[in-house]
């Protein structure tokens, strides 16, 4: 991590359906909300609505800096994190 990374804005952004649902594809967070992706998504589903809807549901996929991750992983100021439902096809 760089000097001065943390206290940069986490960018979250919303594909596919969920974008769709919540009528935006990205946010900014502030540095201060850093934390786990629970923690991110305990702060989206605060927002209540859409939010509430989207992010109560287990089945969504998130990736931080373009990479995989688990609702464990850290988040810093500065991250880009991504939302997206599961993909499928036949």
């Amino acid at each position: 991590m760089a000097i001065g990374k943390t206290k940069q804005n986490i960018k979250v952004l919303f594909f596919a359906q969920f974008r769709e649902q919540l009528g935006c594809e990205q946010i900014a967070l502030s540095a201060s909300e850093a934390g786990s992706i629970e923690e991110i998504k305990a702060n989206l589903i605060s927002r209540g609505g859409q939010f509430e809807k989207v992010f109560s549901s287990a089945n969504l996929l998130v990736a931080v800096n373009q990479q995989m991750v688990s609702s464990n992983s850290t988040i810093q100021g500065g991250d880009e994190v991504a939302f997206f439902p599961p993909v499928t096809g036949g």
